[in-house]
């Protein structure tokens, strides 16, 4: 089976596809989604939607996903945009983490998704 790679730079691919199966890369918003979690979460859920229609899927096809927080105090706030954006009855096997750190001190929040590819 080939392996396709989707926005692949020096260091990583933003997905990759394997057995129509779509891996993303974690993902963090962009400089224009402001400092607020529900605010970073909203960007990051749009460019997971971009990517997925990118790979062939959609979030209704997620299997899994991973959220990095780097405070949980900050947990309803994610959830308030997580919750206004899944498919009712097609929610994916999720985990939350708290990490003090991400890439950069500027993001509070990253996403991580695995779905199946249509």
């Amino acid at each position: 089976m080939s392996i396709q790679r989707i926005e692949t730079g020096p260091r990583m691919s933003q997905a990759v596809i394997h057995n129509k199966t779509v891996y993303l890369a974690g993902q963090v918003a962009g400089d224009d989604a402001g400092s607020g979690v529900y605010e970073q979460t909203r960007s990051i859920l749009a460019n997971i939607d971009r990517l997925l229609a990118a790979a062939g899927s959609d979030k209704s096809r997620l299997l899994s996903a991973t959220i990095w927080l780097t405070d949980m105090d900050s947990f309803g706030e994610m959830n308030r945009a997580w919750e206004a954006w899944v498919v009712p009855g097609a929610t994916p096997a999720r985990a939350t983490v708290m990490s003090p750190r991400l890439a950069a001190a500027k993001y509070h929040v990253e996403i991580g998704v695995v779905a199946a590819q249509d």
